[in-house]
């Protein structure tokens, strides 16, 4: 435990932090399911809008600091073209 008052500070800023992008993370996880569920379904028009859903959430993460920019390119690009193979 700190005894510096400004480091006690930053350790309930961090707990802060991490648990808003922990809650951040579960909802993209959760959007990109969707995408998947409606690929697995063969629905296209519910896979657009998840994906829709799934891209907006991806690029928030990478706003925000939590994804790299490659990392939720290529996401992206992956949910993408799973929902290109729906005929």
């Amino acid at each position: 435990m700190p005894n510096i008052k400004s480091q006690k500070k930053r350790t309930r800023t961090n707990e802060k932090k991490r648990l808003l992008n922990s809650s951040f993370k579960s909802s993209m996880r959760t959007a990109i399911k969707k995408v998947k569920v409606a690929v697995e379904a063969n629905d296209l028009e519910q896979a657009n809008i998840a994906l829709a859903g799934a891209t907006k959430k991806l690029d928030k993460a990478q706003t925000k600091g939590i994804l790299h920019k490659n990392n939720v390119a290529h996401k992206k690009s992956q949910l993408a073209t799973l929902v290109n193979t729906i005929k």
